[in-house]
């Protein structure tokens, strides 16, 4: 069982949510959103 046709197709791997790298860009785009609401709203008063 150990070398059926199921181990040999690899699958591409789930996002790691807990990466450095992820974490670091969902905080620059939470950052860079709120910083474009911030602009959007100053602009409409």
């Amino acid at each position: 069982m150990g070398n059926s046709l199921h181990n040999k197709i690899y699958l591409k791997p789930r996002l790691d949510l807990h990466s450095r790298r992820i974490q670091a860009l969902m905080c620059a785009s939470a950052v860079t959103g709120a910083a474009l609401i911030w602009l959007a709203l100053r602009a409409l008063k």
